[in-house]
């Protein structure tokens, strides 16, 4: 008997993704949607492993200035005892202590960090920070660990062919940490210093991002209830697609989930967000998360948003466009939600 070889990565890996995951939701009652919920939301805060020990929120302010409807200020703090996180907050005129304002999260994507969502460069984000400052919402826009004035220098992490945010998932792991997981952990440390500032309503907080601020977007909303709507731009898909056959490979240490797999998938933490309210986006020529894979995913959060009993809470925007945020419509979902 001649036995089956899988001699490489990918051939392993197309064998163990023909196994269905034994929490990707399957229900459709609202019984069954809260037991699963209970249950994939436990085991996916398992798989992340341990956040770092938050310390009392001592932010600095580097500059102020003033813009055409809003201030920008750039700020720094230190999420954890050994990381420091540099952001930009933009204040909307008119937001004060008797005038609160609603306040969006903005993340940025796997590229030049929080500059783009601000418009100090000019990328897929479209300025999105700026434009939700300039419709009167309070923003923040951070830089993930990796980008942004978090990259680290070459010479430490970029040989040719390698992605900084690999070497890092690496050696954050020695010390017990997963880079996905601090991030999360940053996040919520944005969402507190929204919360301290007297011009925000801390009760309407959002969260919006596109690309690798998808993910983040994804998994902050999943397990941080503080979030009453989010926008997942150009991420929703599924790990087949991320893992196939036809040469993609389309994951990196920042958007790496250990154990996702064995338990659920994309769509499943996204659909934790339920029944709060969500929009996902998908580009009709995205070459990055596949237009038809996407389709799959969100047909998934659908399930689990109508179980739910609220699917009037998720919409799709399914727009022509190609991997890159469509700024009308989420601004517009974000003013009605919050």
């Amino acid at each position: 008997m001649t036995a089956q070889r899988f001699l490489t990565t990918e051939q392993g890996v197309a064998q163990l993704l023909k196994a269905t995951p034994p929490l990707h939701f399957d229900g459709i009652t609202k019984t069954e949607w809260q037991a699963w919920r209970k249950k994939f939301r436990r085991n996916l805060g398992k798989d992340l492993g341990p956040s770092p020990e938050a310390i009392p929120l001592e932010v600095e302010t580097l500059e102020r200035t003033q813009h055409d409807g809003y201030t920008r200020e750039k700020i720094i703090f230190n999420p954890d005892p050994f990381s420091s996180m540099p952001a930009y907050v933009l204040i909307p005129e008119g937001a004060s202590e008797e005038n609160p304002a609603p306040a969006v999260l903005c993340a940025h994507g796997h590229g030049v960090g929080k500059d783009g969502a601000v418009g100090i460069v000019e990328d897929y984000q479209k300025q999105y920070a700026v434009e939700l400052a300039q419709r009167g919402f309070v923003t923040i826009a951070p830089d993930w660990r990796c980008f942004g004035e978090r990259k680290d220098r070459d010479e430490w992490a970029r040989r040719p062919g390698r992605d900084g945010c690999n070497i890092a998932y690496l050696a954050f792991g020695y010390f017990g940490y997963q880079l996905l997981q601090l991030n999360i952990s940053d996040g919520q440390r944005c969402l507190d210093y929204l919360q301290s500032r007297p011009e925000v309503d801390s009760r309407r907080l959002g969260c919006m991002g596109c690309s690798f601020g998808g993910t983040m977007t994804t998994y902050i909303s999943a397990l941080d209830r503080r979030v009453k709507a989010a926008v997942i731009v150009c991420y929703l898909s599924t790990l087949i697609d991320a893992l196939n056959d036809r040469g993609r490979g389309n994951t990196c240490g920042s958007q790496f989930m250990f154990g996702l797999r064995k338990a659920g998938d994309i769509a499943d933490v996204a659909g934790l967000i339920a029944p709060r309210a969500c929009m996902v986006q998908i580009g009709s020529d995205d070459m990055c998360f596949i237009e038809a894979d996407a389709l799959q995913a969100f047909k998934q959060v659908e399930k689990i948003y109508e179980a739910s009993g609220h699917r009037d809470r998720l919409v799709l925007d399914h727009f022509q466009g190609e991997h890159e945020i469509n700024l009308e419509t989420g601004i517009a979902f974000l003013e009605e939600r919050l």
